[in-house]
């Protein structure tokens, strides 16, 4: 890479070089660390003697702005870059959307730039020590030579055609939706499905039903786009339908594994919910967040398998069934939608990185996925079992667990006169990870209590972070 100088003229050339540099050293364009071409390299480039560089770069060493490394090379010297007293910003005309934009909430569950604590219950995190990288390897390098082998440079918006024909597969085994790969659009994780169908049928006032509590990112991506947003209530048996509002255009529900407390939507609220949709005509975003997992009675199928008149978008993602790092998800969406999603994606982003594509493909066509899924179901009904068991045990007098039959983490609803964020602050000072459950509620009344993820903790960890909490409560009491 060629370093950008512009000498004018023949005279003073190894001042003018000098000058350039130091400019870019005080402005931090030249960042500090950063290795200079050799003189003689450098030389060449410009059309100078090689003396004329190396005397410019004298006089930076001598004010110590450059410095020499034996056989590396010559560097520059780290320190605070100078800005300019005259640079002024201009007030932006758009600078309310911005306003609004930046007081959008971005952050669910820990803070973005904190470290997780030795024993973590967030939640929406999978375990890594379960993941099989050998397999995900070899099948990355399938990706590899398949992209080496493609003669195509152009990729369709909805995704490659061997990884849409396995994620219905794998839908319609383990999830009982009804679909094929016609109807699946590929998407860089749930959110992105969620933001493209919201983006094609939200406009500005646009009324939107959701859970409270409820998803806060879904919540916050509907208001940014200018909806007109209403809470309702859940109870025992999932969201209360006869409270979604007239002129709804958009429902969105998490009826398999209510967010965050983890219930599921009886049958005849599902009923309910379809019928009050197709009154409206509006649109219901199923969110099937991490419902392969279940672990008492038989497997509830999808809302969208009840679904006859085409008003179910069903979203899925794999980043918490194998790896957060994937971010590649799914929507399975009516033919009324899907064209302008899309459009949507295209407009967004082209597609979702094919190599990804053609390796999740394979992945799941060779069983890896249902292997792995079977894998972590042992694994985390073990770790909510402990939960659970302490939850009954000598954590009883504080806490009481809301029923839940699927997913990797549980809510746990706070009794009387247990102060939650006091506990999770002084949680965090013993090296245990808590979370509230206060930030998913709108503006139904908050109910106190917590929600413990079970994806990332080890089982053998449980009952010694279990153990601080309750001396913890004990103390507080």
């Amino acid at each position: 890479m060629e370093l950008h100088i512009r000498l004018e003229g023949r005279k003073g050339l190894a001042d003018q070089l000098y000058q350039q540099l130091r400019a870019g050293i005080d402005s931090g364009h030249l960042a500090a660390g950063s290795q200079l071409p050799p003189t003689r390299l450098l030389a060449e480039q410009l059309g100078v003697s090689r003396k004329t560089v190396a005397e410019a770069y004298s006089r930076l060493t001598y004010d110590n702005l450059l410095s020499g490394v034996v056989g590396r090379g010559t560097f520059i010297t780290p320190r605070h870059p100078l800005r300019s007293s005259e640079a002024t910003a201009v007030p932006l005309a758009a600078a309310a959307s911005l306003e609004r934009w930046q007081q959008r909430g971005t952050v669910l569950g820990r803070p973005q730039l904190q470290a997780p604590s030795r024993y973590d219950f967030v939640g929406g995190a999978s375990s890594k020590t379960q993941f099989p990288f050998d397999q995900w390897r070899s099948c990355l390098n399938y990706a590899l030579r398949r992209s080496q082998r493609h003669p195509e440079r152009q990729f369709s918006a909805q995704g490659l055609p061997e990884l849409r024909e396995a994620i219905a597969h794998h839908i319609a085994y383990a999830r009982g939706v009804h679909c094929n790969a016609a109807d699946v659009l590929v998407c860089n994780g749930a959110q992105q499905a969620l933001d493209l169908i919201a983006r094609v049928l939200i406009e500005p006032g646009c009324p939107v039903a959701m859970e409270d509590p409820g998803y806060p990112p879904a919540r916050q991506l509907f208001l940014a786009l200018g909806a007109r947003l209403q809470s309702v209530p859940v109870d025992d048996e999932g969201m209360c339908v006869e409270q979604i509002a007239d002129g709804t255009r958009l429902i969105y529900v998490t009826p398999s594994h209510q967010f965050p407390l983890g219930m599921p939507m009886s049958e005849p609220r599902r009923r309910a919910l379809l019928a009050r949709a197709a009154e409206l005509g509006a649109l219901i975003i199923e969110d099937d967040y991490d419902c392969e997992f279940r672990y008492l009675g038989p497997p509830a199928d999808a809302l969208q398998r009840l679904d006859r008149h085409g008003l179910v978008a069903y979203v899925g993602t794999f980043s918490k069934t194998l790896l957060q790092e994937l971010r590649l998800g799914y929507a399975v969406l009516p033919p009324a939608v899907l064209k302008a999603a899309c459009v949507a994606k295209h407009l967004s982003d082209w597609h979702s990185p094919t190599l990804l594509q053609w390796a999740l493909a394979r992945f799941i066509s060779e069983g890896h996925l249902n292997k792995h899924i079977r894998r972590c179901h042992d694994v985390y009904s073990a770790r909510r079992e402990r939960i659970l068991a302490r939850l009954g045990g000598d954590l009883a007098p504080w806490f009481s667990p809301v029923p839940a039959s699927a997913g990797f983490h549980l809510s746990a609803l706070a009794k009387p006169g247990v102060d939650v964020e006091l506990l999770a602050n002084l949680a965090r000072k013993v090296e245990v990870g808590l979370y509230s459950l206060a930030p998913f509620f709108s503006d139904v009344p908050v109910r106190a209590g917590l929600v413990m993820g079970f994806g990332a903790i080890e089982l053998l960890d449980i009952d010694p972070a279990l153990d601080r909490v309750r001396d913890t409560l004990q103390r507080l009491s």
